[in-house]
């Protein structure tokens, strides 16, 4: 059955109610499609609880310190790591109270270890995907972190069935050298896709071994990012359908066919914009179908909730039903 979630950033900073608003919409949601509820990353707590400050608050024996170009390895944890790893367990414990009793999938949107990589620098300034030994690391320490995240949730609500999305929004530019040296004046040299592809492996098998359902793997358009997510043998690879083009579909098509899902984010409602998904849910199909894919397949695709530009509770949960209303169009496609 089709299924629905959300990418992950959530507006406000109180994570109790940020939950309970993510469960209350995508557990209620209409019995022809599947809600995933997500944990909410609540980024207007940054830098300490945005995607990549719950990522250094994850890992393991990699201290990490917070300085004026963001966060660095360091020989000795920092204060505002301290902080981090507090605001995770802030977020665990909203978890527990809103999700008490509640039995069922739980989407768990954690910084993949490249795009952590690119967004992390060594002590010396340059970024950790820029060494191969200290990326390497990384993804170790990042997979043994969410191992242990995973329990702790699990420990928190007995009933959840975790999936992991590992949000990878810089793959892309890893893999075609496009991330910015630190001084600016070129780009690192590229990660190949076979070492992109080991270092998501170890993360994709933690989180599988510790008892994840599903992982999914992506973020962006470019459907570059396809062989790195197939080789680490991750379950689906999320992308942005409305800005792949018609080579990247074909690529999308070879991957479905290999027994890889879709998890396809949807552009959210402009603002003002009446929830009705139709246009969302055709950025999907249409491809879908010029490529050849059968329409009963879109059973198990998942349409991924982007942030709206209207950033307020209210508007992250018109994005949720506008989603909704996209996944049930898609579902009728393969009813």
């Amino acid at each position: 059955m089709t299924g629905v979630t959300g990418s992950g950033p959530w507006p406000g900073t109180d994570p109790l109610e940020a939950q309970a608003a993510v469960l209350g919409d995508l557990v209620g949601v209409p019995s022809d499609v599947t809600g995933l509820p997500f944990a909410p990353v609540l980024v207007d707590r940054r830098p300490w609880a945005d995607l990549v400050g719950r990522g250094v608050a994850m890992l393991v024996d990699l201290p990490t310190e917070l300085g004026p170009h963001g966060w660095r390895l360091t020989a000795r944890p920092g204060h505002d790591l301290v902080r981090a790893r507090s605001a995770l367990q802030a977020d665990l414990d909203a978890l527990a109270v809103a999700a008490h009793g509640y039995a069922g999938p739980l989407v768990v949107p954690v910084l993949g270890p490249l795009s952590l990589a690119a967004a992390l620098a060594l002590a010396g300034g340059e970024r950790v995907v820029s060494d191969p030994s200290a990326l390497r690391d990384l993804a170790d320490s990042l997979a043994a972190g969410l191992a242990e995240h995973l329990a702790a949730l699990v420990r928190a609500v007995p009933g959840v069935r975790p999936q992991v999305l590992l949000r990878e929004n810089e793959l892309a530019r890893v893999l075609a050298a496009g991330v910015p040296t630190f001084s600016g004046r070129a780009t690192l040299r590229a990660v190949s896709r076979e070492v992109a592809g080991a270092r998501l492996a170890a993360v994709v098998l933690a989180a599988r071994t510790a008892g994840a359902t599903t992982v999914a793997v992506g973020g962006g358009s470019s459907s570059s990012m396809i062989g790195p997510v197939v080789d680490a043998a991750a379950d689906a690879v999320v992308l942005e359908v409305d800005g792949v083009n018609e080579q990247g579909w074909e690529t999308v098509a070879e991957a479905v066919e290999q027994g890889m899902r879709l998890w396809a984010a949807v552009p959210p409602p402009g603002a003002g914009a009446r929830p009705d998904g139709a246009a969302a849910a055709d950025t999907l199909v249409r491809p879908w179908r010029r490529v050849g894919l059968p329409a009963a397949g879109l059973a198990d695709a998942v349409l991924v909730a982007l942030p709206t530009d209207v950033w307020t509770p209210q508007g992250a949960r018109a994005a949720l039903a506008h989603a909704v209303t996209a996944a049930r169009v898609v579902a009728e496609v393969a009813a």
